[in-house]
């Protein structure tokens, strides 16, 4: 669930931000370092990983286009955080998006300022103001951990003691090194937002692909247990978080992101206190809930953002999480099911 949870980073990173503001958090080194973890496994867990990732349709690439009739779309998948490594895909992509009827995006400028000012209005999207804490829910040496690790992540324990949980383990998924780059430079230097920029100053609209409170509205469907499982699993990790962080860049930047997912599996069978099926369970839930779900909700608006856009003779642009793109049920194979052609796109 963990490199699931990358998938609500560039929010939570937005709103991560704020809270360090804050906390007082102080900037410190921008530069992440760690451990590659799949490099650590045995070989008989990295061949697993393999034989898993070449079942999944589509594993293998960042960038794609998908054509049907007239209608075009170039597709990029992102990852949410600063790494100079982005500038080839800005230099790569920068002029088909200047060219592009629109960037279609997971959130736009406009959601993001929507979310910034319910916030503002409305704390108790992230914080409960009643009932059970954090520390009354958990056992005390689940809670010392899970203070620990936020406290290396800016945040003191009696902020994150009447945070949801949804949320506090959203926070956990991000590294304390990513943390403070985000304190120091703002949300707003991943691929995705740079992307937007470059759509901005070309003067190309850019549409959300979903409303600012899907992850709101999502997250409200979990019973109050699996929202504690989710800080459950995802602790394993953050006691490793800036290798973790290493371990999902150096895939991404490979085109390799199923591995990414694979290895989440079996680094929570690894390290977590949790039994292998209740793992899997969470696992499946995870991608049905942050991934499938969302996936097919997004056909619809490609779909007619693309149709619109040949009949004006243009292309358009799709950038979101790369993790959506494999699978069966993600975006690429539920527009190939559609009648849309796929083809890989090299990086020029």
């Amino acid at each position: 669930m963990k490199c699931l949870l990358l998938d609500w980073m560039r929010g939570a990173a937005v709103i991560g931000a704020a809270l360090l503001a804050v906390a007082g958090t102080p900037a410190l080194a921008e530069e992440c370092v760690g451990r590659n973890l799949i490099a650590q496994l045995s070989q008989d867990e990295r061949d697993a990983i393999r034989q898993a990732v070449a079942q999944v349709p589509y594993h293998d690439g960042l960038f794609w286009r998908a054509r049907r009739g007239a209608a075009q779309i170039t597709l990029i998948g992102t990852y949410h955080f600063d790494d100079p490594r982005h500038a080839p895909t800005l230099a790569r992509f920068g002029p088909e998006i200047a060219q592009a009827d629109r960037l279609l995006v997971e959130m736009g400028p406009q959601e993001q300022d929507r979310l910034q000012a319910e916030l503002a209005r409305d704390p108790t999207l992230i914080v409960q103001p009643d009932g059970p804490t954090l520390p009354e829910r958990l056992t005390a040496p689940q809670w010392q951990e899970l203070s620990a690790a936020m406290r290396e992540r800016g945040m003191p324990a009696v902020m994150v003691s009447r945070m949801r949980p949804w949320y506090v383990a959203t926070l956990l998924g991000i590294s304390p090194c990513m943390m403070r780059q985000i304190a120091k430079q703002g949300a707003e230097s991943g691929l995705d937002f740079r992307l937007i920029a470059a759509a901005e100053k070309a003067g190309v609209p850019v549409q959300a692909l979903e409303p600012w409170d899907t992850a709101f509205q999502m997250f409200s469907d979990l019973s109050p247990q699996e929202e504690l499982d989710m800080i459950l699993y995802g602790l394993p990790a953050a006691r490793h978080a800036d290798d973790y962080a290493t371990t999902l860049t150096d895939a991404y930047f490979a085109g390799d992101v199923w591995s990414i997912w694979e290895f989440g599996r079996i680094d929570g069978y690894r390290n977590s206190d949790l039994p292998p099926d209740q793992i899997d369970r969470l696992t499946d839930e995870a991608r049905e809930m942050l991934m499938d779900r969302r996936n097919a909700s997004w056909i619809a608006p490609l779909t007619k953002a693309a149709e619109q856009a040949a009949r004006r003779g243009k292309p358009v642009v799709a950038a979101f999480g790369a993790l959506h793109l494999p699978g069966e049920g993600g975006v690429l194979r539920l527009l190939e099911r559609e009648g849309w052609k796929i083809e890989r796109l090299p990086m020029r």
